[in-house]
């Protein structure tokens, strides 16, 4: 065993040695390893990325939460959408027939949104989500306020004009001090700031987001925009003793009672799950994985024709050297793993320019998606070095290994 390690250790010295008196060379041998390593790094990054902003976007949406809505989530090249343009809106009343009469659901809850104005004492902002709410809204969701409360039922009922800002109106509407108190003026209308969001930064910037959004109670938002002509949606919550299959047929019917169904009859509502969505990126992300594996493969398959290029090459240049050190004594296994080290480590200084320009590759889509290159990424990058150089530097190394000492040591 110490042997072993011995041979090895001075395999490893001799081939780092070589390498580095042919610098260049190694890393123009490398460059199919160098393009294949950051291939495969950027695209582990980017399905890293999509699975990570996926995950943000859809936390808020909750595992067990069921929404009840006019159209479905997911469609695509043939959806068939003069199918649903006809239904009937959903209004409240479908939360109340839920929490009335639902076994499965814990509680529902309507919501209701639509893009408006918004304009301070000092400050405005030219368009905003304004999302309805009704008072058992943090009951389906969370609500993380920074500050404040979150208005009850006495102020949904009363359709008081309070409102809970997000973190990024609060500081561009009100810059100095709590907003706690102030005016807000929405679309003309004057609310009062019961309350602000705790700030969600990376990933939540932007119209639509949790940061410059504002909730209003939902018969505020009723009486001052209307919801005749507008897609409510209704948020089921399911109680942890129910599975969701089972919750969704007890839904189902429950719907179909509320609105006069009958048998014959096809839903003209959609229940929606968190669990769609998961369903529909997976294609996308098994798509980029293939694209991604494809480039790479053949990045590292050009990559690896050229580090057994070089290497038969450097066979030959040392074929004098080799009849040498068979001549005192060294045997065929000492050989095999001197100029398969060497294949290796060739492939190792592509793989360290590769991940060394994967960094900065990794900061371009990190500024896009909530993305950044993670250690096991580059343990595998450096795991794929180190199985093209085995694979690649084998036939090399087992021609140099098989030289006649005689034959090699005539060798000019």
């Amino acid at each position: 065993m110490l042997r072993f390690f011995f041979e090895f250790w001075e395999a490893t010295r001799i081939a780092i040695s070589s390498v580095w008196s042919n610098k260049l060379r190694a890393v123009l041998t490398t460059l199919g390893i160098i393009i294949g390593i950051v291939s495969v790094t950027g695209m582990a990054t980017v399905v890293n990325g999509i699975e990570k902003g996926f995950e943000q976007d859809i936390a808020s949406l909750g595992t067990d939460v069921i929404y009840i809505e006019k159209w479905p989530w997911v469609n695509g090249p043939g959806f068939k959408w003069w199918n649903y343009i006809n239904r009937p809106n959903i209004t409240a009343d479908m939360a109340e027939a839920l929490n009335e009469r639902s076994r499965s659901v814990e509680v529902a809850t309507a919501v209701v949104r639509t893009n408006r104005s918004l304009k301070s004492s000092i400050e405005s902002i030219s368009s905003a989500t304004i999302m309805g709410a009704q008072a058992n809204y943090p009951d389906v969701h969370d609500v993380d306020l920074a500050d404040g409360y979150f208005f009850n039922e006495f102020d949904d009922q009363s359709a008081r004009k309070v409102a809970i800002i997000g973190a990024g109106i609060a500081e561009n509407l009100f810059p100095f001090g709590t907003p706690l108190g102030k005016s807000l003026t929405i679309s003309g209308s004057k609310y009062t700031v019961i309350g602000v969001m705790t700030k969600k930064g990376e990933g939540s910037e932007g119209p639509g987001s949790e940061d410059w959004g504002v909730q209003i109670p939902f018969n505020a938002f009723e009486n001052q925009f209307g919801t005749r002509w507008r897609d409510v949606s209704v948020r089921a919550k399911v109680l942890p003793t129910f599975a969701m299959v089972d919750a969704k047929d007890e839904i189902r019917g429950v719907l179909r009672i509320a609105r006069s169904l009958d048998v014959s009859e096809e839903d003209n509502f959609e229940l929606n799950e968190q669990a769609t969505l998961r369903a529909t990126i997976e294609p996308i992300k098994n798509a980029i994985f293939g694209i991604g594996i494809g480039l790479t493969a053949l990045a590292l398959l050009v990559g690896g024709i050229g580090v057994m290029n070089i290497m038969f090459v450097t066979v030959k240049e040392r074929t004098k050297e080799i009849g040498i050190r068979k001549a005192v004594g060294a045997r065929r296994s000492t050989i095999l793993i001197q100029f398969l080290i060497e294949a290796i480590v060739i492939c190792m200084v592509g793989g360290i320019v590769g991940v060394g320009l994967s960094f900065p590759l990794s900061m371009i889509i990190g500024a896009v998606l909530p993305a950044s290159l993670d250690l096991p990424t580059v343990f595998f990058a450096f795991g794929i070095c180190v199985a093209i150089g085995t694979i690649f530097g084998l036939a090399p190394a087992w021609t140099a290994a098989k030289a006649a000492p005689i034959e090699a040591l005539r060798y000019e």
